[in-house]
């Protein structure tokens, strides 16, 4: 008995994807990947990244500006809720904040950051569509803009997570999901570990983040949705569940969350 997967996060528009796109979704058929979100980092990248969601029936689409895209067209709420409108286009983001690189700048220099952020949680907002957030460095201030932005309206997934139990509790209590990548895999994340055993099963998810972070045995590669299936495997021999029933429990959460 198998139970179909969903890779709730990746960049099919990119390179190492993107020019191998049939092959790349003939895999997800066979590792038994029936779905897949593709998302959007730029207002650029956009209209690529919705016609291979028009193309491709098991691909959905996002639209959002990725915090760390400095160079990038700044989104509007109208630019982002015309493009969210259109058919198969489920989510905003991917968004949030991303603090890493500050290289000379302060925290308080990333007020463009920050602001970029408030505008894709009020097109969410305006169309009740779910948000997905990058946060890298930068919990604290991701939460609280969620919290004051989202005026407790607010939903959607904290993508590639790799905090503590801490911010995941509070993102877990603001009513997002928590979305697990590859990393988990690696030798170096027990600390990640640790977070994902406790993730309440009806809150979680799955992704690649690809064509970046393959999980292990395939770390270093070019990673593709086919990988999930390791993830989710994965998963499920560290919370001590049934594959099958990880599989169907985290495809059942993105349709809750993205597709009613």
């Amino acid at each position: 008995m198998t139970a179909a997967l969903t890779d709730s996060h990746c960049h099919l528009a990119y390179p190492g994807l993107e020019e191998r796109l049939d092959e790349v979704l003939a895999n997800m058929q066979e590792r038994g990947v029936t779905r897949a979100l593709n998302i959007c980092t730029t207002l650029e990248e956009f209209g690529e990244v919705h016609a291979i969601a028009l193309r491709y029936p098991g691909v959905w689409a996002s639209v959002g500006v990725h915090p760390d895209n400095e160079g990038a067209r700044e989104p509007t709420v109208e630019d982002l809720t015309q493009r969210a409108v259109l058919p198969r286009v489920v989510g905003i983001g991917e968004t949030g904040l991303d603090y890493y690189r500050l290289g000379e700048r302060t925290v308080a220099d990333m007020e463009w950051q920050r602001e970029r952020f408030r505008v894709h949680i009020r097109a969410a907002l305006q169309l009740d569509k779910p948000l997905i957030i990058h946060t890298r460095a930068s919990a604290d201030d991701t939460l609280a803009i969620l919290r004051d932005e989202g005026q407790g309206r607010a939903r959607g997934v904290m993508h590639c997570f790799t905090e503590n139990w801490d911010v995941a509790r509070r993102a877990l209590d603001l009513g997002f999901y928590i979305s697990i990548a590859g990393i988990v895999t690696f030798k170096n994340a027990q600390a990640l570990r640790d977070v994902a055993v406790q993730i309440p099963a009806d809150r979680l998810l799955i992704e690649t983040d690809s064509p970046y972070l393959a999980p292990m045995p395939h770390r270093g590669k070019t990673n593709e949705p086919a990988f999930v299936a390791y993830v989710a495997d994965y998963l499920a021999e560290l919370r001590g569940e049934d594959k099958v029933e990880l599989a169907a429990q985290t495809s059942e959460n993105f349709t809750r969350l993205f597709l009613q």
